[in-house]
């Protein structure tokens, strides 16, 4: 991740929780008073953000805060494994300790989620990608836990490649004259992609000659005919609804990419916790 980008997030986060400072914390422990902790796993999971994340939510508050045995993103761990040791003034450790538990919990959440989804395709050549189903706010990190968890990211914005979606389709009136207005205004170095539903819209894809062509919601059989159609022609992405217990049927059709927005609108963040060592 851009530092320069994170850090600005962050910062806003430790404001909505600072305010006008802790006032508990503030009035038990003097500037003096030092502390260390550590983050503990409370069950298995796999790990993203100790160093990227909490530690530099610490730092930000207190350059001073050393923060070490930063768990390598990707690890996967069981319960009670340090993840992350701090030490430093108490009351920076107090007061970062909430922005920076709620932060890796959630991305440890996806991370966990995205491995198991990995996992399930795994000898396949499908890739597991994310979507723009972020939380406001967030997109940063979150898209960043799928990345170093075994996914892959899809488009960070609207601004980073064409997806030509069912309602541009609807409102334009056809595949062929949404893609023919695109590549009116679109530079030729950005990649066209086109939502279909039907084998027919996906002729049309074929016909207009597109990067990627998106298999919305179709079953397994029709998903399989939509990749011998396409035979090589575009990059092929199934979407529309995918779950762990239906993702490997849809790998093994041949598509190229496996988009999951339930990566992160979805995922349950993972139980940590910050345990006081003196």
């Amino acid at each position: 991740m851009d530092t320069f980008l994170l850090d600005h997030i962050l910062r806003a986060f430790l404001r909505e929780d600072l305010e006008h400072g802790d006032i508990t914390t503030e009035a038990i422990f003097a500037e003096h008073d030092q502390s260390q902790a550590c983050f503990i796993a409370r069950h298995p999971m796999c790990v993203v953000g100790m160093g990227a994340v909490a530690a530099r939510v610490f730092r930000l508050l207190d350059p001073t805060v050393a923060c070490t045995q930063a768990m390598p993103d990707g690890s996967r761990v069981e319960a009670g494994i340090e993840l992350l040791h701090v030490s430093g003034a108490t009351r920076t450790l107090l007061r970062a300790e909430r922005v920076a538990l709620n932060l890796v919990q959630r991305l440890c959440g996806i991370a966990t989620l995205t491995a198991a989804f990995a996992d399930q395709t795994a000898g396949t050549k499908a890739k597991i990608v994310d979507t723009r189903k972020t939380t406001p706010g967030l997109r940063l990190l979150e898209k960043y836990a799928v990345r170093a968890s075994g996914g892959h990211n899809h488009r960070y914005s609207l601004s980073d490649g064409v997806l030509i979606k069912d309602n541009h389709i609807a409102a334009c009136g056809s595949i062929t004259e949404a893609v023919r207005r695109v590549r009116l205004r679109v530079p030729h170095t950005i990649n066209v992609e086109v939502e279909t539903d039907t084998l027919v819209q996906v002729e049309e894809c074929l016909a207009c000659g597109v990067g990627v062509i998106m298999l919305d919601n179709m079953d397994l059989a029709t998903m399989r005919r939509a990749v011998e159609l396409i035979n090589g022609r575009a990059l092929v992405e199934a979407s529309g609804g995918v779950t762990l217990q239906t993702v490997r049927g849809i790998a093994e059709t041949g598509v190229d990419i496996i988009s999951v927005g339930a990566l992160t609108h979805s995922a349950k963040a993972c139980d940590i916790g910050m345990d006081w060592r003196g």
